[in-house]
């Protein structure tokens, strides 16, 4: 055991606090939306570029990460990232326009980008000698995410409502400076020779920040305007270099042969699909809140602490043990059903609403559908892989879900505008746009769940979860 580090469990204390300041960047803008929104000029159509400038880039660039943390060594690309995390946050909080504030958000998403997939690499260095042991920190760093969620939320509402919006950003300065300065516990491994498939990164990032902006346009220039659809071919003609490039690069990104892996296609459909319809259900909700209910920005953040909270606790002490009896495939299908009917009832939110009645119960029903959902698509998608693909079909289900976010947001905020919802001060209007936002978004949810009950095979035995995360004997020997 001489290869065992005897301060991993000091280093896990550092990647988990990288995993929730990752995470909390995705929600501890929430609240700040609409204090941005009037200090910035941002329109109703535009404030979403908030949330997606992270997303894009965030998402586009998780594969080259971890291809950079496997050539450069994982503790220099993890140390490069919290470094361009620094950089974009102080960019973001500065800000003084619509444009600079989408540039610090990006920049904030490639640094983001850099540090998830190096903090798994360094976990699994620290941890590989054991799987007990492996099994437990791969619990606490999973923990660190929906308790990142939960502190966004409360953060955000708090820095808001007390100080100014720019602190959801100046956060992250002193965290990163003290993380940085703790780098030194991680693992200094070498990387390897090996090439960088550039070209085929910035294919995939362009493609899907161009579709995003198609759709965001679209309602104002119009869907069958020739600026529209030539965006969308070029989005498309994007993403198709993408797969040629894939396909005849000789160190590729995604190589195309892991698709044959069990189950990884269904399970990256139900993770596209549910950030497609998750986040813009957090989105709108906050909105709803604010703009319709009249919350203060501490007032939206508390309301929100419920639905964070139930996430966090199932996600981190009853999935894996509903999993274990049931199945990936039935709480996956079953999850996403759930979060349907959630969203379905928050479509009937009344411009005169109340927390109580409009939002608690539906907030809470969508949140139990997300937490059933969420853990066991990421599993379903890895289970097939062989150990030396594990990393890279976990940076495609991740991947996914960031691409099912940005588009979703992009296309239920342009039928949400289309509905309403950008005649800011017209309560009722607003209230139309929010609801058909919910009801698309309900649609997209069934559509999941359903496409993964008749699509997904079931695990076989060995793949099963105990309640502990550790593999087990038992499990559905279904095979569709």
């Amino acid at each position: 055991m001489s290869d065992v580090n005897p301060r991993r469990w000091w280093a896990l204390l550092v990647l988990a606090a990288a995993q929730f300041m990752v995470i909390m960047d995705t929600s501890i803008i929430g609240v700040a939306l609409p204090e941005m929104q009037r200090d910035l000029g941002f329109s109703q159509g535009e404030l979403q570029w908030i949330f997606n400038a992270y997303v894009i880039s965030f998402g586009g660039l998780l594969l080259l990460g971890g291809r950079l943390s496997d050539l450069l060594g994982a503790r220099k690309v993890f140390t490069a990232g919290w470094v361009v995390l620094i950089a974009g946050s102080v960019v973001a909080a500065a800000a003084q326009n619509v444009g600079a504030e989408v540039v610090g958000r990006a920049v904030q998403g490639v640094g983001g980008a850099l540090i998830a997939p190096a903090a798994m690499t360094l976990l699994m260095m620290l941890f590989a000698h054991d799987q007990k042991e492996l099994g437990k920190a791969m619990a606490l760093y999973g923990a660190a995410a929906p308790a990142g969620g939960t502190a966004g939320v409360f953060l955000g509402g708090v820095f808001t409502e007390w100080l100014s919006w720019p602190w959801v950003f100046i956060i992250y300065v002193p965290i990163g400076v003290a993380t940085l300065a703790a780098t030194k516990l991680l693992p200094a491994v070498g990387g390897r020779r090996g090439g960088v498939d550039v070209l085929g990164a910035v294919a995939v990032t362009a493609g899907l920040a161009l579709a995003v902006f198609a759709v965001v346009r679209a309602p104002e220039a119009g869907w069958g305007s020739s600026g529209t659809v030539l965006q969308l071919l070029g989005a498309a003609a994007l993403l198709l270099l993408f797969i040629v490039i894939q396909k005849t690069a000789h160190e590729p990104l995604m190589p195309l042969g892991i698709w044959r892996v069990p189950r990884l296609g269904s399970a990256n459909l139900a993770m596209t699909l549910l950030g497609a319809a998750w986040i813009p259900m957090w989105y709108f909700l906050n909105l709803y809140l604010q703009q319709v209910l009249g919350y203060g920005a501490f007032e939206s953040g508390a309301a929100l602490l419920p639905m964070t909270v139930l996430l966090m606790i199932f996600m981190t002490a009853i999935t894996a043990r509903l999993m274990a009896r049931f199945g990936a495939k039935a709480l996956i299908g079953g999850g996403l059903l759930v979060l349907a009917a959630g969203l379905v009832w928050l479509s009937a939110v009344e411009p005169t609403g109340t927390f109580a009645v409009d939002v608690l119960p539906a907030s809470l029903v969508s949140a139990l559908g997300m937490s059933l959902a969420y853990i066991p698509a990421m599993m379903a998608a890895m289970s097939g892989a062989p150990q030396e693909q594990a990393g890279l079909a976990s940076g495609i289900v991740n991947t996914t879900y960031q691409v099912g976010s940005a588009l979703g947001l992009a296309a239920l905020t342009a039928v949400a505008t289309s509905q309403g919802a950008g005649r800011l001060g017209n309560l009722p209007a607003l209230t139309d746009g929010f609801s058909a936002a919910f009801l698309w978004a309900a649609a997209i949810a069934a559509v999941a769940g359903l496409s993964t009950l008749l699509l997904m095979r079931g695990e076989r035995a060995a793949e099963a979860p105990q309640a502990d995360g550790a593999p087990t004997a038992q499990g559905d020997r279904v095979a569709v």
